[in-house]
């Protein structure tokens, strides 16, 4: 179960540096100015391969979850909210990444509507959620 446990903390650390850092490419695409062709497309270029490669790391982090849950059975029975809790704040990592997809749709088809601002802003999500969740894991507080 440790070795379970430990690949679990890795692959999410792996998968959150991508959501740390896609939105900042983000935040410089809602920068560039039209006429930057060249720039325009390095920053997307490097966004594709960020968003592959933190979906391919996500399946794992997620996968290894459920089996610790699943088949360890880390959080089942009483005086374990925290997990149901936690779960629900997967659920919204989820939803995040998934939003992350969709925006970078958007900027491939040259229909972003957001400005830089917005970005850093979008960009601080992923920290508050995985602030929330390692404190509902460390800290069980219910």
């Amino acid at each position: 179960m440790l070795w379970i446990k430990a690949l679990h903390i890795v692959f999410v650390a792996s998968w959150f540096a991508g959501l740390f850092y896609l939105p900042r490419i983000y935040v410089n695409l809602a920068m560039v100015a039209p006429e930057s062709t060249a720039e325009y497309e390095r920053l997307m270029l490097m966004a594709r391969k960020l968003m592959r490669f933190t979906t391919i790391l996500m399946v794992p982090a997620v996968a290894l979850g459920l089996v610790l849950w699943l088949y360890y059975g880390i959080g089942k029975g009483p005086g374990n909210g925290w997990l149901h809790a936690k779960l629900a704040v997967v659920a919204l990592i989820l939803g995040y990444h998934h939003a992350c997809w969709k925006l970078l749709g958007k900027f491939a088809r040259h229909a972003n509507t957001r400005s830089h601002v917005w970005y850093r802003w979008f960009n601080e999500v992923p920290v508050v959620l995985l602030l929330i969740a390692v404190v509902l894991v460390v800290v069980k507080p219910f």
